[in-house]
């Protein structure tokens, strides 16, 4: 790729699921040089605080989806630019791992249209980090040989035969960003006939202190589990393999409603640019 030699660079990072100590030594490194760093709302506030350069600019750009104000991905794009254009050391700095459901690919072609450099380091996405804290391999011996990471927040994107097509499959099913339409993923499952083996854990908050592990078989969700709300993030794993969890589970439920990530009381929500436009330090309180 051919890059603008007056433009600094871009570094699409991965904070990993919760867990600070989640978090690479490449990405780490890369916080410590930052001149300005733009956070997802899924990003621990410890790694904020203990490893991003002092002198830095800390931009809040998170998505709160329904649960309020989401900072507009065209304004994400628009602030690499911004930013990258004063020859800056930009992080970008995503939850979980920096390429799985999330918007990376509007922001690499932002970058490559205005021949912006660029790198992208990988983290621990937040399927791993679930099922490692939760006691559940993805994959086991005489359980499964495969895993899906699927998401079904949009209802209408699954088709009825890819539906029934999951019931039969033998695959760990890993949903994210699936919690609020989790009643419409089991009804369709259990539709098709998907085998009492299979178990359902939502794992809330994984990898934080806060971490609550729900079970549930699939026949006996609508008594015990249809209609919670959960606490933002959860994941959602379906598969023989989350029988394992019982066994090997070594990190204890919370059992609390609080929430590790706070919601942010403000985002930006326009580019720098605009008389409107709020900037936020990283010594901003959550609400």
């Amino acid at each position: 790729m051919q890059t603008n030699p007056t433009y600094g660079k871009v570094i699409l990072a991965a904070a990993g699921p919760g867990d600070p100590d989640l978090v690479t030594v490449k990405t780490v490194r890369y916080l410590q040089q930052a001149e300005v760093v733009l956070a997802d709302r899924l990003v621990s506030e410890e790694i904020l605080q203990q490893y991003v350069n002092s002198q830095a600019e800390v931009v809040f750009v998170g998505k709160q989806c329904s649960r309020g104000s989401s900072t507009p991905q065209y304004t994400i794009n628009e602030l690499l630019v911004h930013y990258a254009a004063q020859g800056k050391l930009v992080v970008r700095l995503k939850g979980g791992d920096a390429s799985m459901f999330s918007n990376i690919l509007d922001e690499l072609q932002t970058l490559v249209q205005n021949n912006i450099p660029y790198e992208i380091v990988p983290g621990v996405t937040a399927a791993l980090g679930a099922a490692a804290y939760a006691g559940i391999p993805l994959t086991a011996r005489g359980y499964t040989t495969s895993v899906r990471f699927l998401t079904s927040y949009k209802l209408d994107v699954v088709t009825d035969n890819y539906w029934k097509e999951l019931a039969e499959t033998n695959d760990t099913l890993v949903f994210y960003m699936s919690s609020e339409t989790l009643d419409h993923v089991v009804s369709n499952l259990v539709k098709h006939n998907i085998e009492s083996e299979k178990l359902l854990a939502v794992i809330e908050q994984a990898t934080t202190p806060l971490q609550n592990v729900h079970v549930t078989n699939l026949y006996k969700y609508d008594e015990q589990l249809r209609g919670k709300t959960f606490v933002s993030p959860s994941l959602v794993i379906i598969g023989k393999v989350v029988a394992l969890h019982e066994q090997f589970k070594w990190l204890e439920n919370s059992n609390s409603a609080e929430h590790y990530f706070k919601p942010l009381a403000k985002l930006i929500t326009s580019t720098p640019d605009s008389e409107n436009a709020e900037k936020v330090n990283k010594h901003v309180s959550r609400a």
